[in-house]
């Protein structure tokens, strides 16, 4: 994760520190990758609120007894959560300071996700331009993996975000 810190000055003059994450336009080179950390465990709860909250009643997700009957014996972890994980896990990477996501790609399942696995994810950066119409903020497109901690790609998909120059994001 990109972190880092800006001093701001007090009314008292001390020394005081805030955290700053994400990156502007310059701060991103086609080809570099980020690994996105921590991982995350998907609990029970999680698949279960999910696929209920979104109103997926597909029993494969939340029926034990259902999914026992299927090619895989549990039940899977809605795909609709992993792809909201993965993409929250690259956030403080790829677009805690962007102005817009501009859209998503390519979406790929390539595995299935079952309850207990642990999930990573990393991007890499695939392109980066400055806007024709905004000349304070460019395009950075990347293609981000999820992967469980065997190391097997279970997801893939390619996004692209709107993104400030240095000195023309929210400063807060």
């Amino acid at each position: 994760m990109s972190y880092n810190s800006t001093r701001v000055e007090s009314a008292e003059g001390k020394r005081r520190f805030r955290e700053e994450i994400g990156r502007f336009l310059e701060d991103f080179k086609v080809g570099d990758i980020y690994e996105h950390r921590p991982g995350r465990t998907i609990s029970e709860a999680d698949n279960t609120w999910f696929t209920l909250l979104t109103m997926n009643n597909h029993p494969l997700h939340f029926d034990f007894e259902y999914a026992k009957g299927s090619e895989f014996k549990k039940p899977l972890v809605n795909s609709c959560l992993t792809l909201s994980i993965v993409a929250g896990m690259s956030v403080s990477d790829v677009s805690q300071k962007a102005v817009a996501n501009l859209g998503w790609t390519d979406i790929k399942l390539s595995s299935p996700v079952f309850i207990g696995d642990t999930i990573y994810a990393e991007s890499e950066v695939l392109d980066k331009r400055e806007s024709r119409s905004r000349p304070n903020q460019g395009i950075v497109s990347v293609r981000t993996i999820g992967t469980k901690s065997d190391g097997d790609v279970f997801m893939s998909f390619d996004r692209s975000i709107l993104i400030p120059k240095r000195g023309h994001g929210i400063e807060n």
